[in-house]
């Protein structure tokens, strides 16, 4: 028998590999799919069948390149949209691995057609329930993915799957849900690497209502932002995504290459070292993004209709690329060999951001000093921790579309909880002209430690 969860570390995506005999099937692929068949191969099994719960907008589905790969048939969820390959499934439909049996389970409300898949061990028994983004360990699934005219409806819908589908299988039914902690599509995903129905009901705050309506009132609350990419994803994982066969590797390019290919195809350089390291010294307008938070901030801060150019530490550069792939940014120009130093000894210029100390944003706060506090941190951060008074609140995933209202003529100061995300949005508004940034090193976290004032 064979049951793997495959992990996409920064996306925070769990598919599953499930297999009896000499058959197997796939739920939710990535799009990389070279671990399930290296898995499959391995233990003597072919993939017969690729099952999606719902359509993803997160990242973009490698059913078409396992269909390409092993001849597996695809089964898609959502069947009222248009979907350009597979086949649609339907409630109660079967499929066998060997002696396992999975079953579909119709779990609408994160998206109208979305679906669970029930796996019965070789007794029968319901043993492990596939539910996509319907159940989370700690959350539920979003519902604001077909605009916000149909949340509420989607939330009832969702209250419905889930009281009445879902927690009837049995507490002992292990929960297998398509994201981990970390995901955009959940705001309090709690860090249970498995979970079950019956911890759930016990222990998951959204499912501790009296009430359908309570449950609406209390989803439609709490919805985070959309990011900018899903729609590109939706539309992607309709039509199908070209085969990749085997992973692109961006190709290595001396200073004066990657400066030369920066001008002249108008890149995007992304550079995703720490916060430390970026400040110090970068290649003038580029992007910072660490590489943890990657998958988080790429889709708000990168465009898709430009190459991208990367800068990293050591050999980490795969490791960047592959994430970007699974976002679907397949235009990578390059990558700058030997980092910035190679930069630096070619005689390239270089920016730097100003970086402070919590001490020295409490000292400018004290002697009245003129400086416009901007906190790049999420509503729910604030209510949590507090907050600096005098701070202009404009959350990270805001900075674009809001950027006009920090001004130009005066020193900001940039601050979140650690310092990684307030990089990421002096960058962006330094490489379009604001000069008078700087960074406050440790964040909320800081603050706290030294005990600054805040208001709760």
């Amino acid at each position: 028998m064979l049951l793997e969860r495959i992990v996409s570390a920064g996306l925070a995506h769990y598919s599953y590999l499930v297999g009896d005999k000499n058959q197997a099937l796939v739920i939710d692929p990535r799009r990389d799919v070279d671990d399930y068949l290296k898995m499959a191969t391995g233990a003597g099994m072919r993939i017969a069948h690729v099952l999606e719960t719902h359509r993803n907008e997160d990242y973009f589905v490698g059913s078409m390149e396992l269909a390409a790969r092993t001849g597996a048939e695809v089964w898609h969820a959502d069947s009222q949209w248009d979907y350009q390959y597979g086949r649609p499934v339907t409630a109660g439909q079967k499929w066998r691995a060997g002696r396992l049996e999975v079953e579909a389970l119709a779990t609408p409300g994160h998206t109208s057609g979305s679906m669970s898949y029930l796996l019965r061990d070789p007794a029968g028994i319901p043993w492990m329930l596939f539910c996509g983004d319907a159940l989370f360990a700690g959350e539920v699934g979003r519902i604001d993915l077909l605009g916000r005219d149909q949340a509420a409806e989607n939330a009832g819908l969702l209250y419905e799957s889930l009281f009445s589908r879902i927690l009837p299988l049995g507490d002992e039914v292990i929960l297998c849900p398509a994201h981990g902690s970390g995901s955009v599509c959940g705001e309090l995903i709690a860090e249970r690497l498995w979970t079950s129905i019956g911890i759930e009901k016990k222990h998951n705050a959204r499912l501790q209502v009296k009430s359908k309506e309570q449950f609406v009132a209390s989803i439609l609350q709490s919805q985070p932002d959309r990011p900018p990419y899903f729609r590109r994803m939706e539309k992607a994982n309709l039509e199908g995504r070209p085969v990749l066969g085997a992973l692109p590797s961006p190709r290595p390019l001396d200073a004066r290459s990657f400066f030369d290919l920066s001008m002249k195809h108008n890149a995007q350089i992304l550079d995703t070292r720490q916060e430390l390291a970026f400040g110090a010294a970068h290649v003038p307008g580029s992007q910072s993004i660490w590489l943890d938070g990657l998958a988080s901030f790429a889709g708000w801060f990168l465009s898709y209709d430009r190459p991208i150019l990367l800068v990293g530490e050591g050999n980490l550069v795969e490791n960047i690329a592959v994430i970007l792939l699974r976002l679907g940014y397949d235009d990578i120009a390059g990558f700058l060999a030997g980092g910035m130093l190679s930069w630096h000894m070619s005689g390239q210029q270089s920016a730097a951001i100003r970086t402070q100390t919590v001490q020295e944003l409490c000292r400018l706060l004290d002697e009245d000093e003129p400086s416009w506090i901007l906190d790049v941190r999420f509503d729910s951060e604030l209510l949590r921790d507090g907050k600096i008074d005098a701070a202009v609140h404009i959350p990270i995933t805001a900075i674009a579309e809001r950027m006009d209202e920090v001004p130009k003529d005066r020193d900001v100061c940039i601050f979140c909880g650690s310092g990684m995300r307030s990089m990421v949005a002096a960058s962006y508004l330094k490489a379009r002209g604001w000069k008078r940034l700087s960074v406050i090193l440790g964040g909320m976290a800081g603050w706290k430690s030294i005990k600054c004032p805040l208001i709760r």
